[in-house]
C-alpha cells in the first residue's frame, strides 16, 4: 500500500524521474504478456511507483527533493564495461510533453542508469501534432537538431525515425547534416512497405524496421491515471509527463535481448 511519505514529496517535488530498471529481472512481468505495449508501459509504471512508495517512510519532515528519483533498486543492472563492446545499446524516444531540450536529459539519463558513455542508436519519436495537421519537416528541425548535436559530441552513434513517409523521409536526408540511419514503419498502418520508401530507403542505405507501438505510447491522461490509482489521494492532474524512452541491449553475436526497460520524466505544474 502506498504510504503518506511518498505523496508528500510528490508534492513537495517540481519533477519525478522513473525508472524500472531491467525488465528481465522482474519476475511478475515475466510471467505476464501485455496485449500491447500502452498496456507493458502502465503496468511497469504503476509495479515501479507501488513498490517505491511502499519502501518510503511515514516521516513527514523527510527531505523534499526538487527532482523525485522513483525505481525499484533490485531491478537496476548497469553494464558491465568488459562487455560493452559485445552490447548493441538502443533506444526510442517519445516526446510527450516537452520540447526538443529535454532529449539531452533523456539521452543523459539513460547512459548513466546503463553505466555506459554513448548509446548505439535513438529514434526519435516527436509530440503527436494537432489533428487536421501533417507531419512536417519544419515540425522535426528542432529535435533533430538536438539528435545531432548529441551524435557530434558522441553521446549517440546512430539516429533515426519514425513513421516517416518517403516525401518526408526524403526532406528529412536532403536537409539533415546527420542523416537518418534508420526509419520504423507500422505494420498496423502498412502491411506491406509502400514500394517508393523501400527503393528510397535502399538507395540511401537507411534500414526500414517495423513497429507495433501507438502514436501516443503514454498520453497525459493515461499517466495520471496510473499515478492516481499507485499512490492514493495523490494530486495526479498536476503531473504531466514529459517523454518517455524505452531501452534494450541485445547481444550483438547471439540477438538476445539482455536488458530491457522505462525511463519517464515527469513535472510538477505548480498552479
Amino acid at each position: 500500500m502506498a504510504t503518506e511519505g511518498a505523496r508528500a514529496l510528490l508534492e513537495g517535488a517540481g519533477r519525478l524521474t522513473l525508472q524500472t530498471g531491467n525488465l528481465l529481472n522482474w519476475g511478475c512481468l515475466r510471467k505476464k504478456c501485455p496485449a500491447t505495449p500502452g498496456e507493458e508501459v502502465r503496468d511497469c509504471i504503476q509495479k515501479t511507483l507501488t513498490e517505491w512508495s511502499s519502501k518510503i517512510g511515514q516521516d513527514q519532515n523527510q527531505e523534499t527533493l526538487e527532482v523525485l528519483e522513483c525505481t525499484v533498486a533490485q531491478a537496476i543492472e548497469k553494464i558491465n564495461p568488459e562487455e560493452r563492446d559485445e552490447l548493441k545499446v538502443s533506444a526510442k524516444l517519445f516526446i510527450v510533453g516537452s520540447n526538443s531540450s529535454s532529449i539531452r536529459d533523456a539521452v543523459d539519463l539513460a547512459c548513466s542508469a546503463l553505466g555506459v558513455a554513448q548509446l548505439d542508436s535513438v529514434i526519435i519519436v516527436p509530440p503527436p501534432v494537432e489533428d487536421g495537421t501533417n507531419l512536417s519537416l519544419e515540425y522535426l528541425q528542432p529535435y533533430w537538431k538536438e539528435l545531432e548535436n548529441l551524435v557530434q559530441n558522441k553521446k549517440i552513434v546512430a539516429i533515426g525515425t519514425s513513421d516517416l513517409d518517403k516525401t518526408l523521409l526524403e526532406q528529412l536526408y536532403l536537409w539533415a547534416q546527420v542523416k537518418p540511419s534508420s526509419n520504423q514503419v507500422n505494420l498496423a498502418s502498412c502491411c506491406v512497405m509502400p514500394p517508393d520508401l523501400t527503393a528510397f530507403a535502399k538507395e540511401c542505405d537507411i534500414q526500414l524496421l517495423t513497429h507495433n507501438d501507438p502514436k501516443e505510447l503514454l498520453c497525459e491522461a493515461s499517466f495520471q491515471e496510473v499515478l492516481q490509482e499507485s499512490i492514493q489521494n495523490v494530486k495526479a492532474n498536476k503531473w504531466i509527463p514529459l517523454w518517455l524512452l524505452r531501452y534494450s541491449v541485445i547481444v550483438k553475436s547471439r540477438g538476445i535481448i539482455k536488458s530491457k526497460g522505462y525511463i519517464v520524466q515527469a513535472k510538477r505544474n505548480a498552479s
